[in-house]
């Protein structure tokens, strides 16, 4: 599913998911947002937002809609709480620097691409050279230019990431960085952006880095070091792409059960992640689904077996007695 504005023309709600909330009943939030499920969106982002954040105990409020399911949109609504968790940005450069013309170019034919691959259904890329290669043969031989691209304007793309006032201008160099040569390099700076101030430019470095932690995993010997970190501070962002994108980065990450990231999450993130795998979007909930079954050491075939059976309760079970098993 694809992320859409929050608009009185847009589709129809079809679920209201609520996060972030430990204190303020959702009820307050609900009444305030003055939309509901089977209505239309808000017709404005900003006014839903201005007014959760009159809540008392509220300090900040993000609305995402993701469309669709069935049709109809589900309305992802992230709550920061006075004195809760909060996931920290870098401070927006303000630096007048551009991508080359010929990068842009190739950009707006790939955004163009990509957009008439998802009609056409067709998703499947290949991660393994540590950037994606669509199936596509029209968005794969725009992304192979990238490649090229990226070697010829690698410092380029560095500089426009951590200094480009123009946050489109960092989401482009986010996503093209990744296609360069200098994997290990690329990493380290796309780590960095995954705190961007801008939600676009995260996004496209968590894409970037999802395909460079399958990379590191099947070459080691390019010395490709991505911590789970910061991806585990993602999971306290009041946004629903940050959260979503960050969970899939951690599965990947989590693969082989290290002990330290684990625990790291259980410690850092553990009440995020039980209200993500609830989340009725399953393709959304899956993710921290399988992050609380290894919380848990459960095996991998045994957190699908209760996926499949929709055990949320049970899983949540074997989750607290991992926890007073701990030392």
């Amino acid at each position: 599913m694809a992320a859409c504005l929050v608009s009185g023309q847009g589709p129809l709600i079809g679920t209201i998911e609520i996060f972030g909330l430990s204190k303020v009943p959702k009820e307050k939030v609900r009444n305030a947002l003055g939309a509901e499920e089977g209505k239309r969106l808000p017709r404005s982002k900003t006014d839903a937002e201005a007014q959760i954040e009159g809540i008392e105990g509220i300090v900040k409020a993000n609305l995402e809609a993701v469309c669709c399911e069935e049709g109809k949109a589900v309305l992802y609504i992230g709550i920061e709480e006075r004195g809760g968790p909060h996931f920290d940005f870098l401070t927006p450069p303000e630096t007048e620097i551009r991508l080359p013309e010929e990068i842009e170019k190739e950009w707006i034919e790939f955004v163009a691409s990509i957009s008439l691959a998802a009609r056409r259904g067709n998703f499947s890329e290949d991660l393994t050279q540590g950037h994606s290669l669509m199936a596509d043969p029209d968005t794969r031989r725009i992304q192979e230019k990238f490649v090229d691209l990226a070697a010829k304007y690698h410092d380029v793309l560095v500089g426009v990431l951590r200094q480009a006032e123009d946050g489109q201008q960092r989401a482009m160099a986010a996503f093209v960085l990744g296609y360069s040569g200098k994997k290990k390099q690329a990493a380290d700076e796309l780590q960095r952006a995954i705190r961007d101030p801008d939600a676009t430019v995260r996004s496209n470095a968590l894409q970037s880095l999802n395909a460079l932690i399958v990379l590191a995993e099947r070459d080691k010997e390019q010395g490709i070091r991505v911590t789970a970190t910061w991806f585990v501070e993602m999971l306290h962002s009041v946004y629903f792409t940050d959260r979503n994108r960050a969970s899939i980065a951690l599965v990947n990450l989590t693969e082989k059960r290290d002990a330290a990231m684990l625990a790291q999450l259980r410690d850092r993130a553990l009440n995020s992640l039980i209200e993500m795998a609830a989340w009725r979007s399953l393709g959304h909930a899956l993710p921290a689904f399988i992050l609380l079954g290894r919380i848990a050491g459960l095996a991998e075939e045994r957190i699908q077996e209760l996926w499949k059976e929709s055990k949320y309760e049970d899983l949540l079970k074997q989750v607290k007695q991992r926890g007073k098993r701990r030392p």
